[in-house]
């Protein structure tokens, strides 16, 4: 963080969470993560913040942990895979849980697992796979009307939403017909991606010169924030991205400024002292 010019941090788990092996254990390991990581923030208030991670797919230990994780150990929010062991949390029967954390206003960081399917020989997840869980995630998150229902939640997809920019129009016109009844009623209109929109995205390996042009016409910075993938991408691939997220803004340091600290500080307005701080050192991250 010193090295990149980071005054704060958000700390959350990834992919595969706890909901591997015996499922009994993922409980107890949820809780087990979001004490320690609870310890590391109040022992260093004003550097790092934490995602609590839940133990999804059991849902009521989900809520459980998100009542504890909010009211007790005061996290910034709740992290949620795409999917675990293949039950998008966007699937009605979640939605209690999306209900009580709404009832929060919680903010989500929604990072990709790995998909309910086989591997392909020879493609690490992480290349594919993962993004489309992403364009999973949100695209159920829409058309099953959480996102109309829970508008008290702000959700921020990683990977700069994967490549739902670049598919945007497609699923506006599933959205219509999932709600309009069939494909003969679809149609594609500034509505129909409006939902879509609401998301927040980070830049975590996202800022190249092929992939962040798309983000920008689809979404702008008040809706960006700083990402580094660390430690899954080491030192080197990070300064790559933070070297092309300036590049993309070298005319226009407001827009630069806005993505690297501003969007963190209204999403957590608790860090917005650090925020302010991170705009003169360069970055927040999640």
């Amino acid at each position: 963080m010193d090295k990149f010019g980071i005054s704060g941090a958000i700390l959350s788990v990834s992919s595969p969470g706890t909901a591997f092996g015996d499922l009994s254990k993922a409980r107890s390991m949820a809780r087990q993560v979001n004490e320690y990581t609870a310890k590391i923030v109040s022992q260093y208030p004003e550097r790092f913040g934490f995602f609590a991670f839940l133990p999804m797919p059991d849902l009521d230990a989900s809520i459980e942990e998100a009542r504890y994780a909010l009211d007790v150990l005061k996290a910034d929010g709740v992290v949620l895979l795409g999917n675990a062991r293949g039950k998008y949390f966007s699937e009605p029967e979640f939605h209690p849980l999306l209900k009580e954390l709404n009832s929060r206003k919680t903010v989500i960081f929604v990072h990709p697992n790995y998909l309910p399917g086989p591997q392909v020989p020879g493609l690490p997840p992480f290349v594919a796979d993962f993004l489309l869980d992403t364009v999973r995630a949100a695209t159920l998150y829409v058309t099953t009307g959480a996102a109309a229902e829970y508008k008290d939640l702000e959700l921020i997809l990683a990977h700069a939403g994967a490549f739902i920019p670049y598919v945007a129009s497609r699923i506006g016109m599933a959205a219509t017909a999932i709600g309009g009844g069939g494909l003969a009623q679809a149609g594609v209109s500034d509505a129909s991606i409006e939902p879509l929109k609401r998301f927040y995205v980070d830049t975590a390996l996202s800022t190249s010169p092929y992939a962040f042009p798309s983000l920008l016409t689809f979404t702008d910075p008040s809706h960006i924030t700083f990402g580094s993938d660390f430690p899954f991408a080491p030192d080197a691939v990070g300064a790559y991205f933070a070297g092309e997220l300036d590049k993309q803004f070298s005319n226009d340091t407001a827009a630069l400024a806005q993505i690297n600290s501003g969007t963190a500080a209204e999403l957590f307005p608790r860090f917005s002292k650090q925020c302010m701080a991170g705009a003169a050192m360069g970055r927040d991250e999640l």
